[in-house]
């Protein structure tokens, strides 16, 4: 009899020892506690985008209260945390009072980044409670994003040879420079380099970094899009400390190690449901109305939804199911799979079931990864992904089968 945990046993992992395996994996690397201290517009947002690769819609959606004004984001997910961002809302807003927030949030964060537009020169209500914080915690880092430079010479695109490409990081704890000391390049489009001096002055003796940056999407116009990006990270990797500091640098290795591990257990229960279905597949009854199929790749959507933690919302199983739950992609399952395998009868029944399941088991798997690096998929990468898994479901069963087509 055709065992399809053939392959896979080796790699099979209880949810006891894959809790286990997690833990051990992020105790390696503390994770990171990054506080955002702007109004909002100041480019918050884009620098947690740059920084994760995360979408605008997952960094929208993804911060949750953490004080009566903070919000906290948890990067990818609280489940597998690899860097956490507070945001502290509220500052330019009559009445708003930041003492509390900054009590609470000074404790957990381990490098503050403030965030101010380069044009914006009212900024005394971020200037007012950093210097309660400097006072408060003198060894917090603090770095200063200097943020939206394009405004200053608006109409205008960047300069041809980024101009802070050399002075844009002085730090005063290493060479004695303050922000107000901060050395501008000789020549700046439009009205930055008054702008920049302004803020220089105003922070001077309070940020430890100062980095002008400008984060725009790739329809603004603007080449590059990601100006400064690479000076931003490496502020940050040399303000943190050192264990907090590793966690960013191994970022993309932990995140490839954590979804090789989430592959590792969502595989068997994938092939368990896909077999389970070829059985029930196995009978004198067109496959396509077969509800026992369509049941058991529900419970297979909903385990798989468990395991990465992710919400199985209308929204969701709309555009997942769409490109890979209905009966279009049932009819095509069976269109594809009889270019590779010319099977009739039960066995066309059985086939064909095996294959749907598997293949949109394979893609919502893929759909749940690719959420949790911060990449929301189209239908037609859905699609594509349902089609190639479609072709190896196809090869499992030849296989299994000894190459036979029935």
């Amino acid at each position: 009899m055709w065992n399809p945990f053939r392959r896979f046993t080796s790699q099979m992992m209880d949810d006891e020892a894959f809790q286990r395996q997690r833990a051990e994996l992020l105790k390696k690397a503390p994770i990171p506690c990054l506080w955002l201290l702007g109004k909002t517009g100041s480019g918050k947002s884009s620098m947690i985008r740059q920084l994760t690769g995360a979408t605008e819609a997952v960094v929208g959606n993804g911060f949750r209260p953490q004080t009566r004004c903070s919000r906290i984001f948890s990067f990818p997910d609280d489940e597998s945390t690899i860097v956490r961002f507070l945001d502290t809302r509220g500052f330019g807003e009559a009445g708003y009072d930041p003492t509390e927030e900054i009590a609470a949030l000074s404790q957990q964060s381990h490098l503050l980044i403030v965030t101010v537009r380069a044009t914006d020169q009212a900024v005394d209500a971020i200037v007012a409670p950093l210097r309660e914080v400097r006072r408060s915690y003198p060894d917090r880092p603090v770095l200063l994003a200097i943020t939206c430079l394009h405004d200053a010479y608006a109409g205008e695109p960047h300069p041809a040879v980024d101009p802070f490409a050399v002075n844009a990081t002085a730090d005063s704890r290493t060479n004695g420079s303050s922000a107000g000391e901060f050395r501008l390049p000789e020549s700046l489009p439009g009205d930055l380099g008054k702008c920049v001096s302004a803020h220089l002055k105003r922070f001077q003796g309070l940020v430890d970094r100062v980095v002008p940056i400008d984060f725009t999407l790739p329809e603004d116009g603007f080449v590059p899009p990601d100006l400064g990006a690479s000076r931003l990270r490496q502020a940050i990797l040399e303000l943190l400390p050192t264990a907090y500091r590793q966690t960013l640098l191994q970022m993309d290795e932990l995140h490839k190690s954590l979804g090789e591990m989430y592959d590792r257990r969502s595989m068997p229960i994938i092939l368990g449901h896909a077999a389970l279905a070829a059985t029930a597949g196995a009978v004198p009854v067109p496959w396509v109305d077969l509800p026992v199929v369509v049941g058991i790749q529900s419970h297979l959507i909903r385990k798989l939804a468990q395991i990465y933690n992710q919400p199985l919302d209308k929204k969701v199983l709309s555009q997942v199911g769409g490109a890979v739950g209905g009966r279009i992609a049932l009819t095509m399952a069976l269109r594809e799979l009889l270019k590779f395998i010319p099977w009739v009868g039960m066995a066309a029944n059985a086939a064909a079931s095996f294959a749907w399941v598997y293949a949109s088991g394979r893609a919502w798997n893929w759909y749940f990864q690719q959420v949790r690096k911060g990449h929301v998929p189209t239908a037609n990468e859905l699609a594509t992904i349902y089609e190639e898994q479609l072709r190896q479901a196809a090869q499992l069963w030849r296989d299994s089968r000894g190459g036979e087509g029935k």
